[in-house]
């Protein structure tokens, strides 16, 4: 059951963020196989002067693509 969390800098209303989390679910449901009721997707905004220090939850080893790359 896998859960994608997405992060962003704010300036989407909730519509856009629903539509987001919705073709994101369907689209890994299909890659995997798998239900779209066992996939879960969250959005949340960081203020964009705390983005740098939220990232640094994300170790290299885990973040498997970067911005800007």
């Amino acid at each position: 059951m896998p859960h994608i969390a997405i992060t962003m800098i704010p300036g989407r209303d909730n519509e856009t963020k629903q539509a987001l989390a919705s073709k994101t679910q369907a689209f890994l449901a299909g890659e995997l196989g798998m239900d779209p009721k066992f996939v879960s997707v969250s959005v949340q905004d960081i203020p964009k002067e705390k983005w740098a220090e939220s990232m640094k939850q994300f170790p290299d080893k885990i973040l498997f693509v970067k911005p800007g790359i």
